[in-house]
């Protein structure tokens, strides 16, 4: 008899929602995280007296109390919509290039339609076309797709997916040109591209139309407390089900049978037992790491090779001595770029060359209780590769940094005056605190580079192994909201193959039994 049903890997966002369905699903589970608070990514820190948000910017999918969106059923169904307070935005987004334009978008669907058309006139027919096609492919694959790919149906899939068929896999950019004219347009609507960390030409439509329609028609939102809050509450939830977690215990390795899971053996030196393994950290330290298999499996090994890691970040963590108005904020999440051409922000992603393309994130302009009375919490970053920052001698990583966090200044403060003269904490985050503290290749935030061809549609799930699965950024689409749903439904696979591979025993069980009864007969 196995100790555990169920041994999740890392506690960041898909394997706490994994460690959480799987035990409330009748899975006996075991939580390893090698931290020493749940979360990963979801966590917060203090630093005088403030207590700083790690990554949030904007929590999507959570609707409103009267209209829920798929993230708060599936908080629901975890049990932790009691234990939240959210908070949702008023505005989308103030996106400002300095000397050419200075934009908020509001968080209503309506709104946005007539923000846009109010500014760009001679473009209506084009945004109400896009904005248009932007609802038709999340609804459509958030809802008809899974239908038709279960149903195994071109039919069904033509019929009901029609605009996705159409649309959906076409590069963002392709079908932001086949709608607009102005370039400040294009620039203003696809800001989000940076949420994904790769320029509009290389991500599928699918993607940014869903994050433009689930923020615009059901809020962006954040979560009192911030994700830690949403981080405890899951692992609350976790344990009140009777589910175990050990913290400052990383997962050493992973034994198999047969190419089936058998085992785990944490970095304490303590092994267990257990019919599945859902790993929430990396496919390359999976697979190259933590298996006891001199090769990766053939299948991930191939897989792998047509893979890109995706990008890092570089994070300002800033609390300030004044308010958000004092300093001219305006709105919660705020971009800031020198060029319409997203090419020039992504190859300054790859170097030391100081960004063109910033994001200030204020976390209590819409919930003052993210700071204290009078003060200000703010994020300030960019996107940066890893690779660049390893290359880096150690006895100039820290003058290095220092150097560029002056630059994110330079580059914010032309918006937001004076944020330097009321500094009152800093902390700074490099790639290489990602990688850290994530313990994630190159320090990668979103997992695999987020392009079509990374996309679910064309990647197989690597099943080389019976009854292991992966979850997080690095098996779909990164941030919170896809992060939070991907583990959940890993979860619930993983009860499935379990309750299939104990029906499977029980029926050879039976088997055996009758012919040794037909024996005796």
């Amino acid at each position: 008899m196995s100790d555990y049903d169920v041994i999740v890997i890392g506690s960041g966002n898909a394997g706490l929602t994994a460690a959480v369905a799987a035990q409330r699903g009748g899975a006996k589970t075991l939580l390893l995280e090698r931290h020493n608070i749940p979360g990963g990514c979801a966590t917060s820190f203090v630093r005088g007296n403030f207590e700083f948000e790690v990554a949030l910017h904007q929590l999507s999918g959570m609707g409103t109390d009267k209209r829920p969106f798929v993230l708060r059923q599936i908080f629901q169904k975890l049990g932790i919509m009691d234990k939240l307070q959210v908070v949702l935005e008023k505005e989308l987004y103030r996106i400002v290039m300095p000397g050419q334009f200075d934009v908020s978008l509001p968080a209503s669907w309506t709104g946005l339609r007539n923000t846009l058309t109010e500014l760009f006139p001679s473009e209506i027919e084009g945004i109400e076309k896009f904005l248009s096609l932007c609802e038709k492919v999340t609804i459509e694959g958030f809802m008809m797709l899974p239908q038709a790919q279960r149903a195994n149906d071109l039919n069904m899939l033509e019929k009901s997916c029609a605009t996705y068929q159409k649309y959906g896999l076409k590069s963002a950019k392709s079908v932001v040109d086949e709608c607009f004219q102005n370039p400040d347009l294009k620039s203003i609507i696809t800001a989000y591209w940076c949420y994904l960390g790769l320029p509009t030409k290389d991500i599928p439509f699918c993607d940014l139309g869903a994050m433009i329609y689930s923020y615009a028609a059901f809020k962006p939102a954040h979560v009192k407390g911030g994700s830690q809050a949403i981080s405890s509450a899951l692992l609350e939830s976790f344990m009140e089900a009777g589910g175990d977690i050990r913290f400052n215990c990383g997962a050493e390795k992973i034994f198999t049978e047969n190419d089936c899971v058998t085992g785990v053996r944490t970095e304490n030196g303590e092994t267990f037992s257990c019919t599945s393994v859902i790993s929430n950290t990396s496919p390359i330290h999976t697979f190259h790491e933590l298996l006891d298999f001199e090769h990766a499996p053939q299948q991930a090994a191939e897989d792998m090779k047509s893979r890109r890691l995706g990008t890092s970040a570089f994070v300002l963590y800033l609390g300030l001595d004044c308010n958000p108005e004092d300093i001219g904020i305006t709105a919660a999440s705020n971009f800031i770029i020198d060029d319409r051409d997203e090419e020039t922000a992504f190859k300054n992603m790859q170097s030391m060359t100081p960004p063109c393309h910033t994001m200030l994130t204020c976390y209590n302009f819409e919930d003052p209780s993210f700071a204290p009375p009078g003060k200000t919490s703010l994020s300030l970053l960019c996107l940066q590769y890893g690779q660049p920052w390893e290359a880096i001698p150690p006895e100039q990583y820290a003058p290095t940094k220092y150097a560029f966090a002056e630059s994110l200044l330079d580059h914010a403060e032309r918006v937001f005056p004076n944020i330097r003269a009321h500094i009152e904490e800093v902390e700074v985050g490099t790639p290489l605190t990602m990688m850290r503290y994530l313990n994630t290749p190159g320090g990668a935030i979103y997992g695999f580079a987020q392009n079509t061809q990374d996309g679910m549609l064309f990647r197989d799930r690597l099943d080389a192994i019976k009854g292991l699965f992966m979850a997080g950024c690095w098996n779909g689409m990164g941030g919170f909201q896809p992060t939070y749903m991907i583990g959940e439904s890993t979860g619930r696979a993983a009860v499935k193959f379990i309750q299939k591979m104990q029906h499977s025993s029980q029926s050879k069980i039976t088997s055996a039994s009758k012919k040794q009864e037909s024996a005796h007969a």
